[in-house]
């Protein structure tokens, strides 16, 4: 399998569409007057059963009829104190929330984008149960625009407005459940054109479009309120939209493993090839094993065949060795296999024998299950499902069918990414049926008024900012370029302005683009640290609570704790700043304590009582101060001898 390292992207023909999804703070919801906010107080609940419908010209969008076909139910948590009959989908929504029009319009401007003279609300298929109408109302805004990155230009496609999904809070059999609180929740949406070819140039595309939302101030913070939506492809390959990522250091591994995922994809659509191998001579035929298992070790079996299931084997003609094929780091083939069979049938998974024996599952008991299907063990491979006989069955449909899919290489699908990096199947791609027009939210006239107060919200361009933190603030032109680049660059302004006169702006942007930086190094997770524990850490500092010395093990700390208070943090771990006279006092003591020390070493005698004393001080006291009270101590002492 080729190695991330040797991905030539360019000769690959990689090609990156993004999506950049964010939550906009407006005080309420989209189409109602509820707070948009997450709410976990008292709630009521309500429970639905979606159906997909035929769009305005007939068709049936295939990603709802996946959704509808998985059988599922949806339970709502309807929170009382921010929910209404809009979201439970028992009244029509209300206007356009106007608030959040003209954050949009905002950021259309100043991405040079073209807005519509009319915004008209539209109605996208989706029955998972994220909304309770089953659709998403989305309204587009503008199109156009450009936005610029490490010197080159990135098109944007589309900026549209829409209503976040609700929140998964559970999921048991058949029952998924979702809380409300997040329905309606205001989202801006910008669409790039698929012209990123590498994936750094993914996550740098992402930052510029995050940062420029934030620099407006008007959107939220934290995880969950920003995520990334990808359309990946390589020459040869297809079209894949990678869904939720969520994490901006994610994007370059999540794109990564999709060029690699699809190249070995087509390495095993042209090794089926190879052997003489056909779509025709892959068939469902599923053989009922169970019998083989009735003496079996394997507790994964024994347990399905104690409440009355079945095991099922289908034989896979000619394809030993292709099941156990890595696509991924730690995903094989036969781990697509099992994605379609537990979205399609609801199973927990399948069983193939490129990972046989395993699970309990014996060598002689593979015998047996290849002497039951006719197949040869040196060449063919089979694939069996344990569970009730009816998912078991549209399980080795779903496998039998997505092996099929194997000899054009790579599907078009949306896939879900995952903590790691990898992603999982998550349905096919939608359709141009699942949008048609919102008959019950008229349409919204873009007046000089909405134009001129959105004027007044966008951001400034990064060259006005970046003399701004020059020449008023003044940071080194270096340290200036740096700050620009971070995503929180507008906190980094916000803190900065916000303790004037009472920490150094250099202090400040430090924080960020020198000691954050460095901890990402070293591997803490300094993306998951809030927005609201990194103010709390500045405050302590302007307000000579803890030294700056101190920052970077309180990070480090938060990012391990981060449900604890900062100050708390503070306390624990003994980093409250102290005075001069306290100081002294230690080092005093330190260089008591040492005497023989400081007249052996003579000269040397600073740097080793300096080194006593940062043991007990780092983090409590700028370094230069103890320094020089170590200075002076020590000659003190030697003129007395």
């Amino acid at each position: 399998m080729t190695s991330l390292e040797a991905l030539d992207y360019k000769s690959l023909g990689l090609k990156v569409g993004l999506e950049v999804h964010q939550q906009l703070d407006t005080e309420h919801k989209l189409f109602c007057n509820c707070r948009a906010e997450l709410n976990e107080g008292p709630h009521a609940t309500l429970t639905r059963r979606l159906r997909p419908t035929r769009s305005e010209v007939g068709d049936v969008d295939p990603a709802a009829l996946f959704e509808w076909r998985r059988g599922r139910y949806y339970e709502y948590q309807a929170p009382l104190a921010n929910s209404c009959l809009v979201e439970a989908d028992e009244e029509p929504p209300h206007s356009l929330n106007r608030e959040a029009l003209v954050i949009a319009i905002a950021v259309a401007k100043a991405l040079g984008s073209h807005v519509f003279d009319e915004v008209h609300v539209m109605r996208k298929v989706v029955i998972d149960g994220s909304n309770t109408s089953g659709f998403q109302r989305t309204a587009l805004v503008a199109v156009g625009g450009s936005i610029e990155v490490n010197g080159k230009v990135i098109p944007i496609e589309t900026v549209c407005l829409e209503e976040d999904a609700a929140r998964k809070v559970g999921e048991e059999g058949s029952k998924v459940v979702y809380r409300l609180d997040r329905l309606g929740i205001p989202l801006i949406e910008i669409a790039t054109a698929p012209v990123i070819e590498s994936p750094e140039e993914a996550r740098e595309v992402a930052l510029a479009i995050g940062r420029l939302l934030r620099l407006t101030g008007r959107v939220k913070r934290g995880i969950g309120t920003i995520r990334q939506d990808l359309n990946v492809s390589i020459r040869g390959g297809a079209k894949t939209e990678i869904k939720g990522v969520q994490k901006l250091e994610l994007i370059p591994k999540v794109v990564a493993f999709e060029v690699l995922r699809q190249l070995n994809l087509l390495r095993i659509r042209d090794e089926l090839l190879r052997r003489g191998l056909s779509r025709e001579a892959v068939k469902l035929e599923p053989v009922d094993v169970s019998s083989l298992f009735s003496n079996t070790s394997s507790k994964i079996l024994r347990r399905v065949l104690d409440q009355g299931g079945v095991v099922l084997a289908v034989r896979l003609q000619g394809m030993k060795g292709i099941l156990g094929f890595e696509v991924m780091p730690g995903r094989r083939f036969g781990g697509e296999l099992a994605d379609y069979a537990r979205f399609w049938a609801g199973v927990g998974g399948i069983i193939h024998s490129d990972e046989l024996p395993a699970y309990g599952i014996t060598v002689e008991e593979v015998r047996r299950v290849y002497e039951a299907l006719g197949a040869d063990p040196e060449r063919d491979a089979f694939v069996m499902v344990a569970d009730e006989r009816g998912r078991a069955l549209k399980a080795l449909k779903a496998v039998v069918e997505r092996v099929q899919m194997a000899f054009d290489g790579v599907p078009e699908e949306t896939r879900a990414a995952m903590e790691d990096g990898t992603t999982r199947y998550m349905r096919p791609r939608p359709g141009a049926a699942r949008m048609y027009p919102e008959t019950d939210i008229p349409p919204v006239k873009v007046t000089s008024d909405l134009l001129e107060e959105a004027e007044r919200v966008k951001p400034e361009p990064l060259s006005v900012k970046l003399e701004k933190l020059v020449s008023k603030y003044g940071l080194s032109r270096e340290l200036a370029v740096e700050v620009l680049t971070d995503a929180r660059l507008d906190l980094v302004e916000k803190l900065i302005e916000r303790y004037e006169g009472m920490l150094q702006p250099t202090v400040i942007a430090s924080l960020f683009v020198v000691t954050l930086r460095g901890l990402r190094g070293k591997g803490v997770d300094v993306e998951s640290i809030e927005d609201s524990k990194l103010e709390e850490l500045v405050d302590l500092m302007a307000r000579g609570v803890i030294a700056k010395e101190a920052a970077e093990r309180v990070l480090e700390e938060i990012a391990r704790n981060p449900g604890e208070p900062v100050a708390k943090i503070v306390k624990r771990l003994g980093l409250q700043r102290i005075t001069v006279e306290q100081a002294e006092a230690i080092v005093e003591e330190i260089v008591r304590a040492n005497i023989e020390e400081v007249k052996r070493r003579g000269v040397k005698a600073h740097s080793y009582i300096m080194g006593k004393a940062m043991e007990r001080l780092r983090g409590r006291i700028d370094g230069r101060i103890v320094a020089e009270i170590v200075k002076r101590k020590v000659e003190e002492l030697q003129k007395q001898q």
